[in-house]
């Protein structure tokens, strides 16, 4: 069992930054062998997937925030980063990380990222 944690948000103005951190506690199973993804949810939609970074360090970004997010994952600290710039109201959700092999099986609780 993986277990994740969200960090790092916040309440932001318009145009402003937050960098959202997510630890993932690894079992054995060595952590860069881990895909991991952001995904996000307002109440009453449905959850969107944002970001991805694969075991090659290849990464994936939803339309909505390319050019103005960026995920980025330290295995040495079994840390994925995702940094919001840029930020708009639109962007106002519940922040999601996850973790999987194949498919993304753990997830953690979410962090509130609120834009003004």
């Amino acid at each position: 069992h993986v277990q994740v944690v969200e960090s790092g948000g916040g309440s932001v103005q318009a145009g402003g930054s937050l960098r959202l951190p997510c630890v993932a506690s690894n079992r054995g199973y060595p952590y860069s062998m881990y895909c991991m993804g952001w995904f996000r949810q307002i109440p009453g939609k449905e959850r969107e997937e944002i970001a991805t970074i694969d075991r090659g360090g290849h990464t994936s970004y939803a339309d909505s925030v390319k050019g103005r997010f960026t995920v980025s994952k330290d295995n040495a600290k079994n840390t994925l980063y995702l940094e919001t710039n840029s930020l708009k109201p639109e962007d106002t959700a519940k922040y999601y990380c996850a973790a999987g092999t194949v498919v993304f099986t753990y997830w953690g609780k979410g962090t509130q990222v609120t834009v003004s």
